[in-house]
């Protein structure tokens, strides 16, 4: 390895979660790392690639995903402009599991390499502090240290562990041992902590390849084991590079946390005071968000009369009003509405738990539905139909496929399609259609410059997602 590329951290943004508190506009089908709830046009996860853009400070960066999101990935990669290698997690294990994939991933680059560990859906707004912080704790990592960003708390926090310092580390001023990892603590604990000079746990972390690997083998080797015959077998898929399933799946399902910080003698902080929030709540949101004089924090269309401290969020076209409350969290999407108080908007995951016992297809799917050719939405539904729009972006192609109990109408209203039926090819303009018979083999393609938009109308005794064969797919799926 060179000179230079030593020097440079290797970044490893961790971006399995589903971020279920933040429903209804975080879904499994759309998490929120991937939505943009902060910035109005950027998600977290490019906001997070963008942080570790600078090529002076951190090598080309990994990202290790669930293989649902990969589309999702590569197409918001596309749009930053930023490379990075994509590992694929056949299922989640948790932190533990991903962080052991961090590791070997960085070996194979030089034992010694510096891996910088993160999330992909906390909100930094400093990037220059983030990045010098970086710097000043890979200097206790090269030392042999695992060390983790510590959070100067701004309130008593219960939603966060925190990590009780120690003696100075000799050689790396400003770095010290970690005494402690302390649990999330009720309010008076919290004060007590914050007044003991505790700090908060960022779930950042920073090690060498080699000294990571070494704790895993000492304090979970059986993590370590699933994830080394996981990424050994791993596969190349396009772009991607997935994980060997039954390897993977064999992984302890546990947090890096638990199998590795709170039992190595290697841990280390950097504390930090730049502002950081890993918007785990919809009061979170809120916090993060401009406020107005009344304390409102307001997205999309919205209006207020009487209300303060609060938080609407609203997508797509409808208009959201709110009269005469405080400390509350109104979100609205097409198809769901949320309403909440700050306090306890921390029960949202509880929600959609009980969403999902019941059936609710809300509870994971999103109205608009994102694939890797595109996307399609819901318009209506009924007895024996179903209305669609669809977008596929150019060079965008749908599976060969047919179906046993719906016939299927394309109506283009942008752009050109090239439709293949059975055997036959034609392109179809804006304001033309094609008919697909019941069983009929058959294709979409986008073979334009500009996105392709299309109505589907389907009738049939079954709509649904699973009655879709598919024969051919450049996807792979």
């Amino acid at each position: 390895m060179a000179e230079a590329d030593r020097e440079t951290i290797l970044p490893v943004i961790l971006c399995g979660g589903s971020g279920t508190r933040l429903w209804p506009a975080s879904r499994e089908s759309m998490p929120k790392q991937f939505t943009p709830l902060v910035d109005p046009t950027t998600s977290t996860f490019q906001a997070t690639i963008r942080r570790v853009a600078d090529p002076a400070v951190f090598a080309r960066p990994t990202v290790i995903a669930s293989a649902e999101s990969r589309f999702i990935v590569a197409e918001q990669l596309a749009q930053t402009g930023i490379a990075a290698d994509i590992l694929l997690e056949p299922e989640r294990r948790d932190s533990a599991a991903a962080v052991a994939v961090a590791a070997l991933h960085g070996a194979r680059r030089g034992p010694e390499t510096v891996v910088l560990v993160m999330a992909a859906d906390h909100v930094i707004e400093d990037a220059s502090a983030f990045a010098r912080a970086a710097r000043e704790a890979a200097l206790g990592a090269r030392l042999g240290q695992i060390m983790t960003l510590g959070i100067t708390p701004t309130r008593p926090a219960t939603e966060y562990g925190y990590i009780r310092t120690g003696g100075a580390l000799p050689d790396a001023p400003g770095l010290f041992r970690v005494e402690r990892f302390v649990e999330k603590p009720d309010a008076a604990g919290a004060e007590r902590l914050i007044g003991e000079g505790a700090l908060w746990n960022s779930g950042y972390f920073l090690f060498r390849a080699d000294v990571m690997l070494a704790e895993m083998e000492a304090h979970a080797p059986e993590v370590l084991e699933a994830a080394r015959a996981a990424l050994a077998n791993a596969i190349t898929d396009l772009d991607f590079v997935r994980l060997e399933a039954d390897a993977f799946a064999r992984a302890p399902k546990t947090s890096i946390d638990y199998a590795v910080m709170e039992r190595t003698a290697r841990a280390g902080v950097l504390p930090v005071s730049f502002a950081w929030s890993d918007v785990g709540t919809w009061d979170a949101v809120w916090g993060v968000l401009e406020r107005d004089a009344q304390g409102n924090a307001l997205r999309g269309r919205v209006e207020l009369i009487g209300t303060r401290n609060s938080l609407v969020h609203s997508e797509g076209e409808g208009l959201t009003t709110v009269v005469g409350l405080e400390d509350v969290v109104v979100v609205t999407t097409p198809d769901a509405v949320l309403v909440a108080s700050k306090a306890q908007s921390g029960r949202v995951k509880d929600l959609v738990s009980v969403l999902r016992e019941k059936a609710h297809p809300e509870a994971d799917a999103h109205r608009r539905m994102y694939r890797p050719w595109g996307w399609y939405q819901r318009i209506d539904i009924g007895e024996r139909f179903q209305v669609k729009r669809i977008m596929v972006t150019p060079g965008g192609r749908l599976s060969l496929q047919k179906h046993f109990h719906r016939a299927e109408h394309w109506v283009v209203v942008k752009g050109t399609a090239e439709v293949t039926v059975d055997e036959r090819v034609v392109l179809v303009h804006e304001n033309e259609a094609v008919y697909l018979p019941i069983g009929s083999m058959h294709r979409l393609t986008n073979p334009g410059k500009i996105p392709l938009e299309l109505i589907e109308v389907q009738v049939g005794s079954y709509t649904g997602e699973d009655d879709i064969i598919r024969v051919e797919d450049v996807y792979g799926r």
